[in-house]
């Protein structure tokens, strides 16, 4: 069997854990991975808003020489078992990035899917807990795949509808399972949903037009030509805007690059906007077309068969997307607090309807960010969904 490569070693934890009948072992090889993968469909087996990701994708996620978060991490995937019976998940996850940014000394959980089962939640945070222990991190922050740069919290409102392009979408127990397991908030994100046919209020347009107009600052379009140095661009202001928010980790040069290409396809070239001040960017907005709507009818592969049967689905009902998803919004320091944010929101509505799409989202924003959250509402927007980022010190009690 092919031994996975890159991930990080098991230090002095044990190689399984038996909990309450549940065996939690370390993944060794690619058909452990692939079985890793796979048992997300196990529990969304019957959950109607559930949309598989892309086998191919995950796999591509896992893999160190395709991943270039594992240049400065070690990641470590472990499997619950009862029996033979394959009944949970977890990744545990050293970001040497992160910790040297916060100079914290923190482990991150995700990718975690287990069956309603406290012995099974138990057995899973008492490895994650003990691996991260073993390294010296003193807490475990989560769920994350793999930072905050990636699919961040745990879905704790807003269950009754499909999530949007990479969001998290989890059962309802989750949450249940994680607290009888010791872990604490440690911030809530919001969602926020509105159509594109209603107008942002007069008002609101008033003041936004009024602030391009006396700072001298236009908007235009991502150059899709250009697109190695609109991604520079970007990023600048992307690591400059976030770098004194909660959670934040810089992006390397690579992960920024490998963000983009795999963007690339789901980005609708008007609603990559980039404000400006005399020429110098200064701020942006990325919204992208919200592609789950297609990948709902694919199932996770895109061949069957031999024949390319969800290559096909997914052209064809990438044609019929009606919604997008505000994934990213930044402002250099210096033009915070003077309306930007508000001029990119309002510009992205204007040319969301344009474009005929019906509505989206704009995710995630922090809780306690309440200058960007009064904005958002204003713009006539509702708060749909919440999600939580849990804690919990390595060194905790077990379930």
């Amino acid at each position: 069997m092919k031994t996975i490569q890159g991930l990080a070693p098991l230090a002095s934890a044990p190689a399984a854990r038996q909990a309450r009948g549940v065996a939690v072992a370390r993944v060794r090889n690619a058909l452990e991975k692939d079985r890793f993968i796979k048992f997300q469909a196990e529990v969304y087996r019957n959950d109607l808003h559930f949309i598989p990701p892309l086998l191919m994708e995950r796999h591509d996620f896992l893999d160190p020489d395709r991943n270039p978060f594992f240049q400065h991490a070690d990641v470590a995937l472990f499997l619950a078992r009862r029996g033979r019976e394959i009944v949970g998940r977890i990744a545990a996850i050293e970001d040497r990035n992160f910790n040297a940014f916060h100079k914290a000394r923190t482990a991150c959980f995700g990718l975690y899917e287990s069956l309603n089962d406290q012995g099974v939640a138990a057995a899973l945070f008492a490895t994650a807990r003990n691996w991260a222990r073993s390294r010296g991190l003193d807490t475990l922050l989560g769920p994350m795949s793999f930072s905050t740069n990636h699919e961040v919290g745990l879905l704790v409102e807003g269950f009754d509808s499909d999530p949007y392009l990479l969001m998290p979408y989890n059962p309802r127990y989750y949450g249940e399972l994680f607290e009888k397991c010791g872990l604490a908030k440690a911030k809530d994100l919001f969602a926020w949903e509105r159509t594109a046919g209603t107008p942002p209020p007069e008002r609101f347009t008033r003041i936004a037009d009024k602030i391009r107009k006396h700072e001298e600052v236009t908007v235009r379009s991502a150059n899709l030509r250009d697109f190695q140095g609109e991604v520079a661009r970007i990023k600048e202001i992307y690591n400059a805007a976030w770098e004194e928010n909660w959670g934040f980790v810089p992006m390397t040069d690579a992960e920024v690059d490998k963000l983009a290409e795999d963007l690339k396809w789901m980005v609708e070239p008007d609603l990559a906007i980039i404000a400006e001040h005399r020429g110098e960017p200064i701020a942006f907005a990325l919204t992208v077309r919200d592609v789950n709507q297609a990948l709902k009818h694919v199932k996770g592969r895109l061949t069957a068969f031999g024949l390319p049967i969800g290559l096909a689905k997914l052209l064809w009902y990438s044609r019929r997307i009606d919604r997008v998803r505000l994934m990213a919004l930044g402002v250099k320091s210096g033009w915070r607090r003077r309306g930007i944010d508000a001029v990119l929101v309002v510009e992205t509505i204007r040319r969301a309807h344009e474009h005929g799409y019906t509505g989206g989202e704009i995710s995630w924003t922090l809780e306690d960010n309440h200058l960007v959250n009064r904005a958002i509402e204003a713009t006539g927007c509702t708060r749909t969904k919440l999600y939580r980022v849990y804690e919990t010190p390595t060194d905790g009690l077990p379930c």
